[in-house]
């Protein structure tokens, strides 16, 4: 008996600490979550959201308003969704074959899609599909998340993680969380620029890179960086071109995508509250690495919990909208249009809108 017990102590032993996994954890300094206070202090306010169907899909991450009046948004199954405030209407547009996220529209109302599988996409008015860029000086480009694009037309958008690719290890969620939890840097946000017709890094080592939002004069872009929680601001025109600043850090989540609104504000939606597992074991990367080995339930995973906020150009939080029920689960984001605030997610199979 004591000999069973023995071998099944070290194969139990040896399977916690050396059975390779694909992450390999770095030790950082997670802020003291501060959780829901101030102006993030707990309310009810996204508990009114009313549902739209989305034609039999579901996740409609991310949203954009085109030149004719239409909201367009991607879906988990590869379609882009087309909704007209109008009638109230939301139809199957196209699919990209791929797993598209965030998406913008250009001046020539071309649609911009960053596609977590495929890469940055336009797609015309037409529907004909071009990539404009899967690799980027040689590397290729293995989770584009986010987009937006500047006046003066060049393309900014983000590469969430260079080694947890969304095709490669099962898709963007499962991929999402090897790279949070492994906390190695391997986000970055890359440039297009499509007079030249070429791609270039503008910044790398983020933890997982997410929302990205020009500015609408082209002087700076915010970043969200999910895995440390913060928005950074980086300037593209000025005195300070180059530059950057953590605009707004330690949230009580983590952020994803980032909208301009109306009246300089900026949405940004966190689409889960902090893990308190995730910042217990900042400086222990060995312990995540040995969870990583464990059944998917003892690994950290997104609890309900339903917010979106706005901030303006300075960081001032100005509008925090909460659910903390989780009723409308994963929110990505919010697109302001017309008295109504569009709210998107990760898992849902109906789209949210709150009458402002």
């Amino acid at each position: 008996m004591r000999s069973v017990i023995w071998v099944s102590f070290t194969l139990a032993f040896t399977y916690l600490n050396f059975w390779p996994t694909p992450i390999e954890p770095k030790r950082w300094d997670s802020p003291k979550n501060a959780g829901y206070i101030g102006a993030f202090r707990q309310n009810s306010s996204l508990e009114e959201l009313t549902f739209l169907d989305i034609s039999g899909t579901h996740g409609p991450e991310g949203l954009a308003l085109g030149n004719d009046g239409m909201i367009y948004a991607s879906s988990k199954q590869g379609w882009i969704l087309k909704h007209n405030p109008r009638t109230g209407g939301i139809d199957r547009w196209l699919t990209t074959g791929g797993r598209p996220l965030g998406i913008a529209v250009d001046q020539e109302s071309n649609l911009l899609v960053a596609d977590a599988f495929l890469g940055l996409l336009s797609i015309s008015p037409n529907q004909t599909i071009t990539i404009l860029a899967n690799r980027v000086n040689g590397s290729p480009i293995k989770y584009a998340n986010d987009v937006d694009i500047a006046p003066d037309g060049k393309i900014y958008f983000s590469d969430a993680s260079t080694k947890f690719g969304a095709l490669e290890f099962g898709g963007t969620y499962e991929a999402s969380l090897l790279d949070i939890m492994e906390h190695g840097g391997h986000g970055r946000i890359l440039v297009y620029d499509q007079k030249a017709k070429s791609t270039t890094i503008l910044i790398d080592e983020l933890n997982f890179a997410n929302g990205v939002a020009v500015e609408d004069r082209g002087r700076f872009i915010l970043i969200a960086e999910t895995g440390s929680y913060r928005i950074i601001k980086h300037w593209l025109q000025g005195d300070r071109k180059g530059q950057r600043e953590i605009l707004v850090k330690n949230l009580p989540g983590f952020p994803d995508n980032i909208v301009r609104g109306q009246n300089g504000r900026y949405w940004v939606g966190l689409v889960a509250p902090r893990s308190f597992m995730i910042d217990a074991l900042s400086q222990f990367p060995w312990v995540r690495e040995i969870i990583q080995r464990l059944p998917s339930i003892f690994r950290p995973t997104i609890e309900r919990y339903s917010h979106v906020f706005a901030i303006d150009e300075f960081g001032n939080i100005v509008s925090s909208l909460q659910d903390p029920n989780g009723s409308y689960q994963g929110v990505t984001g919010a697109l302001e249009f017309n008295g109504w605030l569009y709210v998107s997610s990760l898992f849902e199979d109906r789209l949210g809108r709150r009458d402002l």
